[in-house]
């Protein structure tokens, strides 16, 4: 089944060039198009896609508040940040909001191509230059609720940069039940996102860092 894509750009031109590129891939799916925030929301909410492809700059509603939304309203669905400065604010400010990547707008079609992919399979992807700054911002909850003993080992290997079916494979479990341990994971440390999940691993040194 395709992945299911989701584009949040106000650029016409953005839009048309992404579509260009994403279309070529048999498995990627292109299901709508937003021009702001507020659209992308409604779009998420009506569409349920896989994928949000997340422009930070917009009117209306900027990215990084539509991304909460989003991840706040649709856990199931992942955010990609979309940027045309990688500059550590509008990174720190993508990924609080919940964004599992973010990516610069010049980005090669198939490095965007496996970042969906990547993205849709729950695997977190950060340079550790990126990672080691992040943990620095991104601060870890107060009071995070215990975890288990599984879902400790499930968030060690989200942090070592693991697909759902690799942590699958790798515990002996289903891919479902994957998918409702890193939802327990997320709503007991209080984060939305696995990105944010796998810092917080990294700053309680559960893993020795992330893989780039």
């Amino acid at each position: 089944m395709a992945i299911r894509v989701l584009l949040v750009d106000d650029h016409t031109v953005v839009r048309q060039g992404l579509r260009m590129f994403l279309k070529l891939d048999p498995e990627l799916e292109i299901v709508g198009e937003a021009a702001n925030g507020s659209e992308g929301v409604r779009l998420a909410r009506e569409l349920r896609p896989d994928v949000v492809l997340m422009d930070m700059l917009m009117p209306v509603m900027d990215g990084v508040t539509a991304t909460a939304v989003i991840r706040k309203e649709l856990p199931d669905v992942e955010v990609i940040a979309l940027t045309s400065v990688l500059d550590d604010s509008s990174v720190l400010g993508a990924v609080r909001a919940g964004a599992i990547g973010y990516l610069l707008k010049d980005t090669e079609a198939n490095e965007l191509n496996r970042a969906i992919k990547a993205a849709a399979a729950g695997q977190v992807q950060l340079s550790p230059a990126a990672a080691a700054r992040l943990v620095r911002e991104v601060r870890a909850p107060e009071n995070p609720e215990a975890l288990t003993e599984r879902e400790n080992d499930v968030l060690k290997l989200i942090a070592g940069g693991l697909s759902n079916k690799e942590i699958a494979r790798e515990l002996g479990i289903g891919e479902k039940t994957v998918k409702t341990h890193v939802s327990n994971i997320l709503s007991k440390l209080g984060v939305l996102s696995r990105t944010q999940a796998a810092l917080y691993a990294v700053r309680m040194r559960l893993v020795q860092g992330l893989e780039p």
